[in-house]
């Protein structure tokens, strides 16, 4: 198949799990089929454009910054969405240019199969009804989420009116593309419910199980506890707060020494500040490889309150052969069991329980972890996600109703 991919950044550095997700699953599709890849080029990343033959054809980069947060360019933003009819997340990613050549590229290369990588990128696409969305989370879920949790009515009030707003885009978007392969099961029943579509096809997260198995012998435990994951994205700063003012106390009690790391990339004042006033907690910042980090901690937390989609993060623990303690929300998603695989845990006080259970016991930390190990290992390889993949990129036809 001739194939057209567009996102909205490029592969490398891979920092996020949807980068990890795509760029695994493109690397073997690249091995079968031509793709054509198109994205913005952040004139800040000059790996990603260079890499980009690792995993397509032939790619083409449209130069375009996306306002960083913080920035004042990014406050505009969110001043302009409160009377926008578009949702912000959304109305940053246009780009009159990156349209242009899309529509130039589709009349010009006659693609069996168009792929938009995550929403956000829809915005771009002429000819959505040839389109294949491909959906990593349900967006407009995510800030549902981010309503309940807001810190005050201002930041309530606010991500109230963009969740409406993006609910309405995604809804229409899912409607008028062809087809939408969602990350899970659940995802996919949520938007079928939430969107009233019927063409909505899961495919599993996937591991690189070889990539993460740890060296013989392996490295000696330095770290209790570890979070992995960008700390530029809202869930992962709100969970690890969530988890250092509420559940970090209920451990203490019992083990006052408990250390912790937060790993992931461009992490924000307030997370830098933690460590400030905690000793026992580190913050690394970005990392050349998650690996020895997860192989030197005892457990892997994700004490997630937002999000949706799969985390990724969860299945590279336990291909590392680390036991996962979770929220629902973080797991939600994944085909694991509680307690065989992973240990679930919504309510502060079971979540320090779990966590104290594994530290206090090595043997069965060691039966978690080899548990999670068969399960990704048997069920969860790239490969195997990649050919689930790639039997819904045959090419699509518009529908004429959803």
């Amino acid at each position: 198949m001739k194939i057209l991919w567009v996102n909205n950044i490029f592969l490398h550095p891979t920092t996020k799990g949807g980068q990890i997700r795509t760029l695994e699953m493109l690397r073997r599709l690249h091995q079968r089929h031509e793709i054509h890849y198109v994205s913005f080029d952040d004139p800040d990343n000059r790996e990603g454009p260079r890499r980009a033959s690792e995993y397509s054809t032939r790619s083409h980069a449209i130069r375009y910054q996306i306002a960083p947060k913080r920035s004042l360019r990014f406050l505009a933003q969110l001043a302009a969405g409160v009377v926008s009819s578009l949702p912000v997340v959304v109305a940053r990613k246009r780009s009159a240019e990156m349209r242009s050549l899309l529509a130039e590229l589709i009349e010009r290369e006659h693609f069996d199969c168009v792929v938009c990588d995550f929403l956000t990128p829809s915005i771009n696409l002429p000819q959505l009804e040839r389109a294949v969305l491909f959906q990593h989370n349900v967006e407009s879920m995510i800030w549902r989420r981010y309503v309940d949790n807001a810190a005050d009515p201002l930041r309530r009030a606010y991500f109230r009116l963009q969740a409406r707003r993006l609910e309405n885009y995604e809804r229409r978007v899912c409607r008028q593309v062809a087809r939408v392969i969602a990350v899970s099961q659940t995802d996919a029943e949520t938007m079928q419910k939430m969107f009233g579509v019927q063409d909505v096809f899961p495919v599993p997260t996937g591991v690189d199980v070889d990539h993460f198995v740890p060296p013989d012998p392996p490295p000696a435990l330095t770290t209790d506890l570890a979070f992995v994951g960008s700390m530029d994205w809202l869930p992962n700063i709100d969970g690890i707060q969530y988890f250092v003012s509420e559940v970090m106390p209920l451990i203490r009690k019992t083990r006052p020494a408990c250390s912790l790391a937060i790993i992931g990339r461009t992490p924000p004042p307030s997370i830098l500040e933690l460590a400030r006033q905690d000793p026992t907690i580190r913050v690394t910042g970005t990392v050349p490889d998650i690996r020895p980090h997860l192989w030197s901690s005892a457990v892997s937390i994700v004490p997630l309150r937002i999000g949706g989609g799969t985390r990724l993060k969860i299945y590279e623990s336990m291909a590392a052969r680390v036991p996962v303690v979770s929220t629902t929300i973080g797991a939600e998603g994944l085909d694991v069991r509680h307690p065989e695989h992973i240990r679930l845990a919504d309510s502060a006080e079971d979540f320090a329980r779990h966590c104290l259970g594994l530290l206090d016991d090595p043997v069965e930390r060691r039966r978690q972890a080899d548990a999670a190990l068969d399960l990704v290992a048997s069920r969860f390889s790239w490969e195997h996600v990649t050919r689930c993949f790639e039997s819904l990129l045959t090419p699509a036809q518009p529908h004429s109703a959803k």
